[in-house]
């Protein structure tokens, strides 16, 4: 049997980094690069014996009870994304925006938050709008970069704001109520989407030939009743949904159940529902949370055997010796998910650092649920980041064939300044996450 623990903790932890480094060069994916390191450093550092110590920490992530509410959050985006429900949302938003210059722009805003709030799933998201939204905007004669920007700054706002899937997994990860994270939140989340706003308003009104002169024809009483009616069953789903949890009458994987039902409700009465449009999203959803579950099961193996090695207590007092100021380290934290995210999966991330940062956070005096919502804004950034921001190719895959993924990433710099500019009125202002 091969000896890891001669290597000591110090080259121990160098190797694993090292091994998950090139095993991820060679497109192995995520979860079972992290089970497989995980499996080699058991046996290498402890021996065969030591393997059900893993499996059980493993179990305790997949068995618990919140979990649930991923699926089911998960399949609200998918039945969406087979309605017209995103379509007759975004038609009913021109009674509100129709009168402003860049109003498509802000609508299409405004319907990102509706859709974030209730699912919480971005993928779905950023496909919809690019679907709907940008073929507008572009028609209209937007500003390209603008539109682009808006749709995948937009389509991300469903990290922030609840019910986040990644406040979720974060809450599973860090043992923190996530009732009390989707409460800290909603301001920071709406904050954003009003920064986007902002940002569109400025540069509709101040720039040349960036969004058309606003609509001015009147819309017929009886076109806004049927606008109206779009926008009357979401709405009641955002507040079954939250107003359920925030309530107090449903936790939050019971509220997930109602969310899912709402949604059906939706497409029963708009005449949509069909047997194999729900097994489309069930199947849609099993991929989906199939690849969650795998990647938690890989990254809790990894981050056991690393715990039981002393890597993470060694890695603690690395990141803690940085600097004397806990803000300080708070930033370098911030800099390291960044990094993470420009190459990493937001699940993997949570799941491969949140068991070293959160202890590292509490000791520190922090309030463990403010950092969730650091972490998740965070995640905003890299959402979006090159250069494997998964936002830009989302909207590739649906966007006109004359825009390139360089195109993308080019529109979206001012929407990523715009989320830096969040984290850190997040962290000079803790008081905005109840922090």
């Amino acid at each position: 049997m091969f000896d890891l623990q001669s290597l000591g903790i110090e080259y121990g932890t160098l190797a694993m980094f090292v091994m998950l480094l090139v095993f991820l060069i060679t497109g192995m994916p995520l979860a079972f690069v992290t089970l497989l390191i995980a499996l080699i450093f058991t046996l290498g550092w402890f021996g065969p014996m030591a393997v059900p110590l893993i499996t059980s920490r493993v179990y305790s992530f997949v068995s618990s009870f919140v979990f649930v509410s991923v699926p089911m959050f998960v399949l609200m985006a998918a039945i969406l994304d087979r309605s017209g429900v995103a379509r007759d949302l975004f038609d009913a938003m021109r009674l509100f925006g129709g009168r402003l210059r860049g109003g498509v722009a802000v609508q299409t805003i405004f319907v990102a938050v509706i859709l974030a709030a209730m699912s919480g799933i971005i993928g779905g998201e950023i496909v919809l709008l690019g679907l709907i939204a940008l073929p507008q905007m572009l028609r209209q004669g937007y500003d390209k970069n603008l539109a682009i920007g808006v749709v995948c700054a937009g389509g991300s706002l469903g990290t922030m704001v609840p019910p986040s899937i990644v406040l979720i997994i974060y809450g599973l990860t860090a043992n923190v109520s996530i009732g009390d994270l989707f409460t800290s939140a909603f301001v920071p989340g709406f904050m954003l989407a009003g920064f986007y706003v902002a940002y569109v308003l400025f540069r509709s009104y101040t720039g040349n030939n960036i969004a058309p002169p606003p609509q001015t024809e009147k819309i017929p009483h009886a076109e806004k009743v049927r606008l109206l009616k779009g926008l009357f069953l979401p709405i009641l789903v955002v507040i079954c949904v939250l107003g359920s949890i925030y309530g107090g009458i449903a936790s939050v994987t019971e509220a997930s159940a109602v969310g899912v039902a709402g949604v059906i409700a939706s497409t029963i009465v708009r005449g949509e529902f069909s047997i194999a449009m729900l097994k489309g999203a069930a199947i849609q959803t099993l991929s989906t949370c199939g690849m969650i579950v795998w990647i938690g099961i890989g990254a809790s193996a990894l981050v056991g055997v690393f715990n039981l090695m002393g890597g993470i207590k060694f890695v603690s007092g690395l990141i803690t010796g940085i600097s004397d100021d806990p803000t300080t380290i708070i930033l370098f934290m911030m800099l390291i998910l960044f990094i993470l995210g420009m190459f990493l999966d937001w699940v993997g991330i949570a799941l491969l650092t949140m068991p070293i940062f959160v202890p590292i956070v509490k000791d520190l005096g922090f309030d463990p649920v403010w950092f969730g919502v650091l972490f998740a804004m965070n995640m905003q950034v890299s959402f979006l980041s090159p250069p494997f921001g998964p936002a830009a190719f989302y909207l590739k895959s649906v966007a006109p064939p004359d825009i390139t993924l360089g195109d993308i990433f080019k529109a979206l710099l001012p929407f990523i300044c715009l989320q830096i500019l969040a984290v850190g009125l997040l962290i000079l202002f803790p008081g905005l996450a109840g922090g």
